[in-house]
């Protein structure tokens, strides 16, 4: 399983797919996917049968995990990638364009 560079709270940029060039913070990150749900993007709608606990029913909107490989970090408002490195004795996330720690 790769490394997960990508956290929840990070503000990502979709790179391929549908949503590419959308914006949005990390919401959750599913590990055991690789996939991560990020606020705003991969809008999916999902028809709903009327319940006890929805009598109304219908249509409703809600994001749907997408995978850690199409999202890039923005930091300063360019997308960059992550690296690790040790600060003393503490292992930290920094920006490889601009080698400042996350």
């Amino acid at each position: 399983m790769a490394k997960m560079k990508i956290k929840t709270g990070d503000t990502v940029r979709v790179i391929t797919g549908e949503d590419k060039g959308s914006e949005g913070k990390v919401v959750k990150i599913l590990t055991d996917k690789n996939k991560a749900i990020v606020e705003g993007v991969n809008m999916v709608s999902k028809h709903t049968k009327p319940s006890a606990k929805n009598p109304q029913g219908g249509i409703s909107k809600f994001e749907a995990p997408i995978h850690i490989s199409n999202l890039m970090l923005v930091e300063k408002g360019e997308t960059t990638r992550v690296g690790y490195r040790m600060e003393g004795d503490k292992k930290v996330r920094f920006s490889k364009k601009s080698k400042e720690i996350i």
